[in-house]
């Protein structure tokens, strides 16, 4: 059935927006959906933040997040409650949305709301959800795998392009260094931006200490001054955030996640770098 999906011109519209915005974008959300409330309370500040800086938000958070360190890990409410409450703020605040998917016989549901389809890095060689994600005509986002070099992702690239979808996005989110640290090697930004695609760096899943306990450290105190670095490069067209009002209670990412209250100090430097 993902074969009769039409492709949706505002899609070629949100797209060709990202790429020629003389701004970076921004993708920023809770790790995963949780409660309404607290949801629109995030939707509705990043609006206010962004919008105040002319900056194109996309909306990020997961209904179900399938790769988790323990089997006791929050997995989000799901497909249905989840893509329900990303439906609201997507109407509520006219934002677009973003989400992770990590089995085919989900994307049917979740392009009934979403924008753009993330590819999670530890799927990253999933040639079926790849080809997949694209036969829906949708913006795929694929984050580089932590395994994988940045040159490499240009053969996940090519399987989206191999069912004429050119709407696609690169994310670097780090490399694995050691057992329980990560570390961005910034010739990245632009071995991955010359392949001609926007390229965003997710600052706070590359701060994660992945699997320190039962659960992923993190070290958020160093988001700005990677976010600067990175928009330094002029090779970054978009920042990732992961972010909530108290990271200590939030229900998945709690070590690595920015607090709200810090995002716009974080963009206001990164704007100055980037006009600069």
């Amino acid at each position: 059935m993902l074969h009769k999906l039409i492709l949706n011109g505002v899609d070629v519209i949100l797209y060709k927006k990202l790429v020629t915005s003389d701004k970076f974008f921004l993708i920023a959300g809770p790790c995963v959906v949780e409660d309404e409330r607290i949801m629109l309370q995030i939707a509705e500040e990043l609006t206010e933040i962004t919008q105040k800086r002319g900056i194109n938000l996309i909306f990020k958070s997961s209904y179900k997040k399938a790769n988790r360190t323990s089997i006791n890990s929050e997995t989000g409410p799901g497909l249905k409650e989840g893509m329900a409450i990303l439906k609201t703020i997507k109407q509520k605040f006219n934002l677009p949305i973003i989400t992770d998917i990590h089995e085919k016989i989900d994307i049917e549901e979740v392009v009934k709301v979403a924008d753009i389809l993330q590819i999670p890095a530890f799927l990253s060689r999933q040639t079926e959800l790849i080809v997949a994600a694209a036969k829906t005509g949708k913006i795929v986002n694929i984050k580089k795998g932590q395994f994988m070099a940045p040159d490499d992702i240009e053969k996940a690239a090519k399987k989206v392009l191999s069912v004429n979808n050119n709407k696609i996005i690169l994310t670097e989110r780090g490399t694995c260094f050691g057992y329980h640290d990560l570390v961005v090697d910034f010739r990245s930004f632009a071995i991955m931006h010359s392949l001609g695609f926007p390229v965003v760096y997710d600052v706070t899943h590359s701060l994660q200490k992945p699997s320190q306990t039962n659960i992923s450290g993190g070290a958020p105190q160093f988001a700005e001054m990677m976010a600067k670095a990175a928009i330094a490069t002029g090779m970054v067209n978009g920042l990732f955030l992961e972010t909530h009002p108290d990271p200590s209670i939030a229900h998945s990412d709690a070590n690595s996640m920015l607090p709200l209250a810090e995002i716009p100090d974080l963009l206001d430097e990164c704007l100055n770098i980037e006009r600069n």
